[in-house]
């Protein structure tokens, strides 16, 4: 790996480069369905109007994902801010790798198959029953079950998570109605492929970070053990919590078991082949280490099923798990941190739990392990729903990277507030709106920090979320209203740009904006490598500003 080269004629701030990610804070279309529009941001305000300012791509090929209808994420974003490059990422390595058949034809479905054939056991999909694919993609779920058939496996469970996040919030038996019919489709002869457990994707099965483990407790009492509520379809239970609960989104509805004869229709046991098919990694990790270590303190699992278990990624390269995973992950290489640390740049990051493995893990090319100079911090993250504190830990998370920006210990620095993004996907606008009024309010302070010690400010977005609350009309784009003329709300992430401010409070960088044609958030590293008195690497997209002599 090359050494980075000085810059021709700018030797870099004389304090550090800070880089603050507000994680969901896009730029939106329409005032009424925009939470950052209508938050107060007087700082973000004033660095549109005085610093340099531009707009940048956050979705789509930008980000390296299929189509251009396709909505970011903070893994993908955070992989590519880090990075400085785009890399094809989750759900296109596996549109291919379904298309060219190397999933099929690779060691790891075929042992998964073999087993449940030799045995005449179940074949399990664990997994989120959607198609916003951030996490997971119900067109993989399809090809996956018809190849099963075509395999000879008999006997397929489906233990379905709604999402009502990355899709409508109220959207469950759309999913639920579509793999059904391929399920009773399937289901002939001595075939039987059926649903048999479920719940909603923040109450069961899909924590992160290590944050609720009792979530994983209830999803593997469900799935596993086959221990909850009893319904005779996921329909019913489905609507059941609706007519239970009124207004509970899909999200968070509980957990279920379907029954046959009055007894679980599939737990998973001894000899039977398990794949969890979500993609990323982040809410894939603690499920797996459920299913493979040997040893678990986070709950009292009871006898460990003796299972073939594969995920459908390597969801941590670094650690080397899962152990068995039906699609490689895109080996990336050349990270910024990397380069900064042979440089001898110090460096900081910090967010608190809910990102503070995007803003280290994700960001350093989904490496676990620091760099020789890298400090991380992670801020504990409360253990309630975001709408309640929607200010989250935007506050500490400043308090120390204040402390950070102004001891002289680091020259470069990165901020994840986790905010917008987080409360966005609840889609309660009130607590929206103040969750970006925090990160506002943090921005300020860090600026006032920079000012001290003539540091720089980039802050940009990985994604938009906040910013695009309310549905949409497909063909009219008018915002959607129920029968009493409530807004609809729109819990999943924008398909917007996403600003860039760059803040140079002493005026000794001479920054100036640079003509970047489709600018997307590759750039950003770049940008920080430059501002830093460095010049980008070769590969890395271009950076946003020009300093130095003009």
């Amino acid at each position: 790996m090359e050494a980075l080269k000085k810059h021709a004629s700018y030797a870099g701030a004389e304090g550090p480069v800070v880089l603050v990610i507000m994680d969901g804070v896009g730029i939106g279309k329409n005032v009424e369905s925009d939470c950052v529009a209508q938050a107060k941001t007087p700082h973000l305000d004033w660095l549109k109007e005085h610093a340099a300012y531009t707009e940048i791509k956050a979705h789509g090929k930008a980000v390296g994902l299929p189509e251009d209808t396709d909505m970011g994420n903070s893994e993908v974003g955070h992989n590519a801010i880090g990075c400085g490059r785009v890399f094809a990422q989750g759900a296109s390595l596996i549109d291919d790798a379904i298309a060219s058949r190397a999933l099929f034809e690779g060691a790891v479905w075929s042992e998964l198959v073999e087993n449940a054939v030799a045995k005449g056991s179940t074949l399990h999909f664990i997994g989120l029953l959607s198609d916003g694919k951030v996490h997971s993609n119900i067109n993989h779920l399809e090809a996956m079950l018809r190849e099963a058939k075509a395999r000879g496996v008999k006997r397929v469970r489906l233990h379905a998570l709604t999402d009502g996040r990355d899709v409508p919030p109220i959207s469950a038996l759309e999913y639920v109605e579509r793999i059904e019919a391929l399920l009773r489709e399937l289901s002939v002869e001595e075939f039987d492929y059926c649903i048999a457990s479920g719940g909603g994707r923040m109450k069961i099965t899909m924590d992160r970070y290590d944050a609720d483990w009792p979530m994983i407790e209830r999803g593997w009492q469900t799935h596993v053990r086959g221990e909850g509520r009893l319904f005779a379809s996921m329909q019913e239970a489905v609507e059941t919590f609706r007519a239970e609960r009124e207004g509970v989104l899909d999200q968070d509805l509980p957990a279920f078991v379907i029954e046959r004869d009055g007894k679980p229709a599939g737990p998973v046991q001894d000899g039977d082949s398990v794949i969890l098919f979500n993609y990323r990694g982040d809410r894939a990790l603690e499920l797996t280490k459920a299913f493979e270590a040997e040893e678990l303190r986070e709950f009292d699992r009871g006898p460990k099923p003796d299972v073939v278990y594969a995920g459908m990624m390597q969801y941590d390269g670094d650690l080397g798990v899962p152990e068995k995973f039906l699609v490689t992950p895109p080996a990336i290489d050349r990270t910024m941190s990397e380069y900064l640390s042979n440089a001898g740049i110090r460096q900081f990051a910090i967010s608190e739990t809910q990102k503070y493995g995007h803003v280290t893990y994700f960001f350093n090319g989904n490496n676990s392990s620091k760099f020789e100079t890298e400090t991380w911090m992670e801020i504990p993250s409360d253990n309630c729903p975001f709408e309640e504190k929607p200010r989250m830990q935007a506050d500490p998370i400043t308090d120390e990277a204040v402390k950070a920006i102004e001891s002289g210990a680091f020259e470069f620095v990165r901020i994840n507030y986790p905010n917008g993004d987080m409360v966005g996907h609840t889609g309660v606008m009130p607590a929206v709106v103040e969750s970006v009024e925090a990160v506002d309010d943090g921005v300020g302070r860090l600026m006032e920090a920079l000012e001290k010690v003539n540091g720089v400010l980039v802050c940009s977005a990985d994604h938009g979320n906040s910013d695009d609350m309310v549905q949409l009309e497909k063909k009219t784009h008018a915002l959607m209203r129920d029968e009493a003329g409530n807004l609809l709300m729109k819990t999943s992430h924008s398909l917007n740009p996403v600003p860039v401010y760059v803040y140079d409070p002493a005026g000794t960088a001479n920054v100036r904006s640079a003509a970047v044609d489709g600018a997307g958030i590759s750039s950003l590293a770049a940008t920080s490598i430059t501002l830093l008195g460095f010049e980008p690497p070769e590969g890395y997209t271009p950076s946003l500003v020009e300093v130095g002599e003009a």
